[in-house]
């Protein structure tokens, strides 16, 4: 063969291959490119989604513990759309949340909670009390105001029989309180308008105001009995009978003495220990802007602010309370109380919450008859002090 022709038949060959292997690595790229292009694809794909999801949310009527129309359980959708929009009680009734002996409607759990939680945050004397949920209007608890004695003794040693018990019994008198927050039919068949936020916040609102001035000042009758109406005595915890709260005397007919910060202290210790943990200041505005300006004998403010947002201002080391409801500084009044609510304070209420709808009373209103039974007395009369204005 010739040498020539040998030699360019290898190049030919060498050449193909060449060009063979350079076309895999263009395979290659056109592979990466065409994954590149499909996933800036898909990117823009889930974005318009997203704006379209957003669009959807925003166009679905809020409602309460939910931001998606579809969450809404078939109990708040009846209660909201049927019976508070149109007056419907037979969707009720099938759902059997009706309660037609009460004169009306128990909410559906979702407006009652809301409910409970506006109160908790609107009502002073129940954000710091003892809260108890009961199934009937007859509550009672006993509690041991002491008796049962205790010793020492050895392994084998007699047991002397210990004194019985003293119990009382604790009944917080019930009330119905009720609240009658009114809207326009045209309000209720807007779409945008959401009822059953409107109707939580007007009833709490209400129940709140009715509560603060119950728990306080309240007369016992069909109302809760508050805690500046029951017997007040100077005399401490070892001699004072049980169910009488404690008082101590600002010093002067009708205001504070030269030294207010001293009779303060001394209510703070006139607190039992273990229950001043726990323990806060309760007064009105007027008071409070009085109080405000005591200094003790270094020239320093009683007062001490929040140091941060959301953390109450203190007074001597523990949180106050502002209670409008409380009594002004006058003669023979207790403006400020101190003590463990929490252990002083028990307040009974039924669980539910009932509505009547009513759209004839009031044309062209419609209005919502809303009640809940509710109830309170003191439980512990040592753990609330009561500062006195008299000599």
């Amino acid at each position: 063969m010739d040498i020539n022709n040998h030699e360019s038949a290898m190049c030919s060959v060498i050449e193909t291959k060449a060009d063979a292997f350079d076309a895999s690595f263009d395979i290659a790229v056109r592979q990466d490119e065409a994954a590149a292009a499909i996933e800036a694809l898909r990117g823009d794909i889930a974005e318009v989604k997203g704006r379209i999801d957003k669009v959807n949310r925003a166009a679905v009527r809020p409602i309460i513990g939910s931001s998606d129309a579809a969450d809404m359980s078939p109990e708040l959708k009846g209660f909201v759309d049927g019976y508070l929009r149109m007056g419907r009680e037979t969707e009720l009734k099938s759902l059997s949340i009706g309660v037609p002996a009460d004169g009306g409607f128990a909410v559906p759990r979702a407006i009652d909670m809301e409910i409970a939680s506006r109160l908790s945050r609107m009502s002073p004397v129940r954000s710091v009390a003892n809260v108890v949920q009961t199934s009937t209007s007859g509550f009672r608890r006993l509690i041991s105001i002491g008796g049962t004695a205790s010793g020492w003794t050895s392994e084998t040693g007699a047991r002397a029989e210990t004194a019985s018990p003293k119990l009382a019994e604790i009944v917080p008198p019930l009330g119905e309180l009720y609240a009658n927050p009114s809207a326009t039919q045209q309000m209720l068949d807007d779409a945008a308008f959401d009822v059953s936020t409107w109707l939580a916040n007007e009833i709490a609102t209400e129940f709140a105001r009715a509560e603060g001035a119950a728990f306080i000042n309240g007369t016992g009758t069909n109302q809760p009995r508050g805690f500046l109406t029951g017997p007040t005595a100077a005399t401490n915890d070892t001699t004072r009978a049980f169910g009488t709260l404690q008082f101590i005397a600002s010093g002067n007919a009708t205001g504070f003495d030269t030294a207010p910060e001293s009779k303060l202290i001394d209510m703070v210790f006139a607190l039992r220990a273990r229950l001043r943990q726990g323990a806060v200041w309760m007064m009105n505005s007027a008071t409070l802007a009085a109080v405000r300006k005591f200094k003790s004998a270094d020239g320093s403010f009683l007062w001490q602010a929040g140091i941060m947002d959301g953390q109450p201002s203190r007074l001597l080391g523990y949180p106050v309370i502002e209670a409008e409801d409380m009594p002004a500084i006058g003669a023979g009044a207790f403006p400020i109380a101190f003590g463990n609510f929490k252990a002083g304070y028990l307040i009974a209420e039924r669980t539910a919450t009932t509505i009547l709808r009513d759209p004839y009373t009031n044309k062209p209103y419609v209005q919502f008859y809303a009640t809940r039974r509710v109830g309170g007395q003191v439980l512990d009369s040592d753990a609330i002090k009561l500062l006195r204005i008299s000599t």
